[in-house]
């Protein structure tokens, strides 16, 4: 199989978007929790920050990733026919 410029494009673009994504998963799961004690001294609804963003903000983070993995690699499918029929 003979791989087309094209197709290294799409490759390409895949992987830039996965790298980004990756950084964003990195900040939330060990940056954020590094600055835990700091950011305890926010509170919301009457709880820390820290405790916040680790019991919920990165969960919540981690699920918007996800979708926009799928919504981004879906419009990329289509832009360069690689998408599933149906």
């Amino acid at each position: 199989m003979q791989i087309t410029e094209r197709m290294r494009e799409y490759w390409q673009r895949n992987l830039r978007l996965t790298w980004i994504l990756l950084a964003i998963w990195f900040f939330v799961t060990y940056v954020v929790a590094f600055f835990a004690p700091a950011l305890n001294n926010i509170v919301i609804l009457g709880f820390p920050l820290g405790y916040y963003m680790a019991a919920q903000g990165a969960l919540i983070v981690y699920v918007v990733l996800i979708f926009i993995y799928a919504k981004k690699m879906n419009a990329m499918d289509r832009e360069y026919n690689v998408h599933e029929e149906g």
